[in-house]
């Protein structure tokens, strides 16, 4: 559907994509891409992103780990190099590990709020000011349904996206007059890997079927199913597009009707 866009909103944009080597994070790649963005790929398997890369139009890989601050600020400098300044950053870069409170420590505690927050941290601190000296920028954070509510076994999580989610709401006002847009997308239970291997966690855990896993995690969504990856993308290229100069500030959930 994508390729055959006339109109490429984002002719000339460079956007970078972490976690952009499979699920959600391939998917904007593609669509971003797809609407005439210069792509920058950012994770930890290099030859992940380069798969990736190599199916996208003016696309590169910046292998890094977003939990080291050093190496965020290399690949950033790599990716400016090869594709000029940052104008779209994606934060899709995540995990999700589950535990009951009672049997979490700190390393799952650290472990969740690193990949989850404080690596959108030190992204968003790499683009933030050169977006504000350019005059024009979006920040797009894929947050979680977690970071609109709480979900039993993954404290920790919950509260990585929430924190995200505040993070959002405050840069979309320090950067308002700067012709800065900061969001957030919160997904529901997308078909991706994480979701497989919560399935897998659910039926070694519990001895239900395959069936009766997957149906424990879409009970919630109205539409009795998961969301589609093509789907979160579609709502962060609509964000990242100049006709969506005033909305800043939001977090838009792509769950099916879970949250309201």
């Amino acid at each position: 559907m994508t390729a055959g866009l006339e109109h490429k909103p984002l002719e000339g944009r460079h956007a970078v994509i972490t976690g952009g080597g499979k699920g959600i994070g391939a998917a904007i790649a593609a669509r971003l891409s797809a609407e005439g963005a210069r792509v920058t790929l950012m994770g930890r398997d290099a030859e992940r992103l380069a798969a990736v890369a190599r199916d996208l139009e003016h696309a590169q890989a910046a292998p890094m780990d977003v939990t080291d601050e050093a190496a965020v600020e290399r690949a950033f400098g790599r990716a400016v190099e090869g594709m000029g300044p940052v104008a779209i950053l994606v934060n899709n870069a995540g995990a999700a590990e589950s535990a009951p409170f009672k049997k979490m420590d700190a390393a799952h505690w650290r472990a969740m709020l690193d990949v989850n927050l404080t690596g959108a941290f030190y992204c968003a601190k790499a683009v933030a000011e050169p977006m504000a000296q350019a005059g024009w920028g979006r920040i797009v954070s894929i947050a979680s349904t977690a970071g609109l509510k709480g979900y039993a076994y993954v404290a920790a999580y919950c509260a990585a996206k929430h924190g995200l989610i505040g993070l959002t709401r405050s840069l979309a006002l320090e950067y308002a007059k700067k012709n800065i847009t900061v969001n957030a997308v919160c997904p529901g239970y997308t078909d991706t890997d994480l979701v497989a291997h919560s399935v897998e966690t659910l039926i070694k855990k519990t001895g239900r079927s395959e069936t009766q896993a997957l149906g424990d995690l879409t009970a919630a969504n109205p539409q009795g199913r998961l969301v589609r990856p093509e789907e979160v993308a579609a709502a962060v290229a609509w964000l990242c597009a100049p006709s969506s100069d005033a909305i800043t500030g939001q977090s838009i959930a792509v769950a099916g009707g879970e949250v309201m």
